[in-house]
């Protein structure tokens, strides 16, 4: 199996995005943040995905994001391939899902 082991993403607040990411998935050093040379805000464009091994640790994953400050976009759900994953939004804008096989 193939991993990444770190991404750096820009964000208006480096400062709140380690917070979050750190609180909400307790990533920090696999997530890292660099101030943006332009503005951020809202969808970019792609999903960062989180696959786990089972359908509560999706659940504990997108429970803590909620709580840290994330926002919902889709509900936690079993999918039609049998699946289970969730997807949130994160307060710098970037969306995150949480995702078992």
């Amino acid at each position: 199996m193939t991993s990444i082991g770190c991404v750096t993403l820009e964000v208006a607040d480096p400062t709140a995005a380690s917070t979050f990411y750190t609180t909400a998935f307790g990533f920090d050093t696999r997530v890292r943040v660099q101030a943006s040379e332009i503005p951020t805000a809202g969808f970019r464009g792609f999903t960062l995905n989180l696959g786990v091994s089972q359908p509560a640790t999706v659940d504990s994953f997108i429970d803590t994001a909620l709580d840290a400050g994330a926002t919902p976009l889709k509900p936690a759900t079993k999918q039609f391939s049998g699946g289970y994953s969730a997807v949130v939004q994160a307060p710098d804008g970037f969306a995150w899902e949480a995702a078992s096989a």
